[in-house]
């Protein structure tokens, strides 16, 4: 079935306006859905909605079916008689509009919720009784987890007594018992999150606006669904992990990345055919109307980290699930669009699964893209769902471009504009790619800022560039030759170099990585060189044409047994977030 095409903008929950420390599913989501549909948008884009732990990313959440509570919308309490104002006023939510100061939060929201809560009559409600019934199979474990982690200070499960920590019916008997209301309380939470966000989504989708929502593949160690369903994940026996997740080391980090979430046992899982995954994805389904699945490479075969090491570098591919999952979670989300965020190392096994689940992927942008040359290598390779826009600013270079690549491949658009004024959305592309391009822009701190700007949250910005060493023997050859050529009028190198890079990229990004080229040239033969001197944009015509034979000659002399040539060059990584 063909797809309509849409537009929509990424925007956290964290991140709308409020006076309350976070962004809420109160007024100003609704305001938000409204400005979405007067722009003719069709897609809210939200990251996971999850309640974080202490890193306060939502991306380590205690739970992998539960919403934060920190989103319940205080306004919407008080409206219902939960709350007083000068409740919600005398406390504390810190003071930068721009910035979510999490350990207020942390202290002032849960006090507000008690408050609410005490007021509730929720027990006689039977939209209440409803959604118990609805949830039971993750709100019970996720509460009493909860509970037990405020009694216990925040500390990590796995470092509960042994009988909470092996879960002993009779020490989980006598804490039920003693912290019976507070249980109560987290599923109060919950309700009141739930019936919000319900709210919010009914009203976006009669606006014609669809929400989608991202899913990490892992979750994380500390949270309700390992401490219930340790069996599930690869923990020794004293539940602690023994491999964790990650990437390995790549072009953009020397270390790879150590994300310490626990792995699956997926042979395990495969026994009762993925109950828990499918169960995760229906719940998900009816929370959005899109499912973005982060790191899906991590279902065809995942990079397994001994725990004990620091870093990425001592891991080792392992086979993942593969389409026995994808099968279950098609079943469990039924008619859901999904999402295969395929960013990363991507296999011709992971392309196969992509194509064969029909599920999007990645958009990429390229700036300045010459006559498309790039994309020549392995463009095979790049599964059917992504969606890549090659650019220029010139009118004849994409038209070279549609030739190279051709204009029948429908993962490719071609765009003529300014990389200074990109004609996209902000949060429009996951990657974006200038190649040797940079250097030639009339305001690059503009094109930086423009970048940033259309880059999704965690995307990545990739630039080539070259150093003041780049192909120095050349210039010293012709030096030689006749001491009055310049190869270039500009140094390209100073407006955008290897030696600069770092500094123009930083106004715009939060990091940055150079990775050199770790190679040379040999040049056996004299007309390679000529050539690509004859082809700079210096003065060399001038003093070499009307003395032709002798420039060959000598060039010929200094290429034999091979004329060596320094690449100083390479690309910077800047990172989105």
């Amino acid at each position: 079935m063909k797809k309509k095409r849409g537009a929509g903008i990424l925007l956290p929950i964290s991140s709308l306006p409020s006076p309350y420390g976070i962004g809420t599913l109160g007024p100003e989501a609704y305001a938000f859905v409204d400005q979405l549909a007067e722009a003719k948008q069709s897609y809210w884009q939200v990251l996971p909605v999850g309640p974080t732990s202490f890193g306060d990313s939502p991306y380590q959440s205690f739970s992998a079916f539960a919403g934060n509570p920190y989103f319940i919308d205080l306004d919407t309490l008080k409206e219902d008689g939960l709350l007083l104002s000068e409740e919600i006023e005398e406390q504390y939510w810190g003071d930068d509009v721009s910035e979510v100061d999490y350990a207020a939060l942390y202290e002032a929201r849960f006090e507000v919720l008690h408050k609410a809560y005490a007021r509730s009559d929720h027990k006689m409600q039977e939209d209440y009784q409803a959604f118990l019934a609805k949830s039971s199979y993750w709100l019970e474990d996720y509460s009493f987890y909860m509970a037990l982690k405020f009694h216990f200070h925040g500390q990590e499960w796995s470092l509960w007594e042994d009988g909470l920590k092996f879960r002993h019916k009779e020490t989980l008997r006598k804490f039920e018992d003693l912290l019976a209301e507070e249980i109560d309380f987290w599923k109060f939470c919950q309700y009141q999150f739930f019936m919000q966000w319900s709210r919010l989504k009914r009203y976006a989708n009669s606006k014609g606006i669809r929400i989608i929502g991202d899913i990490p593949l892992y979750v994380a160690m500390d949270s309700a669904d390992v401490w219930t369903h340790s069996d599930l994940f690869e923990l020794d026996e004293r539940k602690k992990p023994i491999h964790v997740a990650g990437v390995p080391p790549d072009c953009f980090s020397e270390d790879g990345q150590r994300w310490g979430n626990p792995l699956y046992r997926w042979k395990r899982m495969k026994r009762d055919h993925y109950a828990w995954w499918y169960q995760r994805m229906k719940a998900n389904a009816a929370l959005y109307d899109v499912i973005r699945i982060d790191h899906f490479i991590g279902i065809v075969n995942y990079w397994s980290i001994p725990a004990s090491c620091p870093t990425a570098v001592e891991g080792e591919w392992r086979k993942g699930p593969g389409r026995h999952l994808t099968k279950v979670i098609r079943k469990a989300t039924k008619g859901s669009d999904i999402i295969a965020e395929d960013l990363g190392i991507v296999s011709d096994k992971v392309r196969a699964l992509i194509n064969e689940t029909g599920w999007p992927g990645m958009k990429i942008l390229e700036l300045g893209c010459g006559d498309g040359t790039l994309w020549n290598v392995d463009r095979n390779k790049i599964p059917e769902q992504t969606e890549i826009v090659v650019s220029d600013v010139s009118d004849g270079m994409l038209r070279d471009a549609r030739r190279t690549i051709g204009a029948d491949d429908v993962r490719f658009k071609f765009c003529v504009f300014d990389a200074g004024r990109i004609p996209y959305d902000a949060d429009s592309f996951d990657l974006v790619i200038a190649n040797h391009v940079l250097f030639y822009c009339e305001d690059i701190p503009k094109v930086c800022q423009e970048v940033r700007r259309v880059l999704k949250p965690h995307g990545r910005f990739i630039c080539s560039t070259y150093g003041n060493d780049h192909m120095r023997e050349v210039s010293e050859l012709v030096q030689k030759f006749d001491d009055r050529i310049v190869l270039a009028a500009k140094n390209l190198y100073e407006r955008f170099g290897k030696e600069n890079g770092e500094e123009i990229l930083q106004k715009d990004f939060e990091k940055i990585e150079w990775r050199r080229y770790e190679d040379s040239l040999i040049v056996p033969e004299p007309e390679p060189v000529i050539s690509y001197i004859l082809s700079c944009h210096g003065n060399q015509g001038q003093y070499i044409l009307d003395h032709y034979k002798e420039f060959q000659s000598y060039v010929r002399k200094k290429t034999e047994g091979g004329f060596h040539i320094t690449k100083d060059a390479g690309i910077f990584v800047g990172y989105n977030g």
